[in-house]
């Protein structure tokens, strides 16, 4: 169960690090949170019901406050606009079927200002749609790195199946 996996990394992980937990269901979020409370662990959470005000006061805690270890944060609501480099492990909870997504949740931590080795994880759940949901991202990979990388041959070597999942 993926909170117990979250249980390990409060464990092992948190003590040294800055952790930046993403997962596109703030219902999720959530639950972490509770669980991260309940052991009296410090944590920030943001998400798209935060306005700008409070978004930034968010941000600062987790950077400036060395008791706030962990960022709980939407991956809707992190996508975009943040610098979070004092972030050194990074989690992706739920894979989302569009990867450039969470692409963009780990960039929050490679940013200037970045000095320290970042380790980015995606939890997944073996025999779930979460396994199915990181086919797809792999496909829809390859097929974007065929667009990119060999145009010309790309259209001999796809399938009408292959042209399908584009628009998945």
């Amino acid at each position: 169960m993926k909170l117990d996996y979250i249980d390990e990394i409060l464990d092992e992980v948190v003590p040294g690090h800055k952790v930046l937990l993403f997962s596109f269901y703030t219902s999720m979020l959530q639950l972490v949170g509770k669980r991260i409370a309940e052991r009296g662990i410090d944590y920030a959470y943001l998400d798209g019901k935060l306005n700008q005000v409070d978004r930034q006061k968010a941000v600062e805690r987790f950077h400036n406050e060395d008791d706030c270890r962990i960022f709980l944060i939407s991956l809707k609501a992190g996508g975009t606009g943040l610098n979070l480099t004092a972030a050194d492990y990074v989690y992706i909870l739920d894979p989302w079927w569009n990867p450039a997504a969470e692409a963009q949740a780990i960039d929050r931590c490679y940013r200037i200002g970045q000095d320290k080795h970042v380790m980015a994880y995606k939890i997944v759940c073996k025999d779930t749609v979460e396994e199915r949901i990181l086919e797809m991202q792999a496909s829809k990979r390859s097929v974007a790195d065929g667009l990119i990388l060999d145009e010309a041959n790309l259209m001999k070597s796809l399938s009408k199946d292959d042209l399908l999942k584009l628009f998945e």
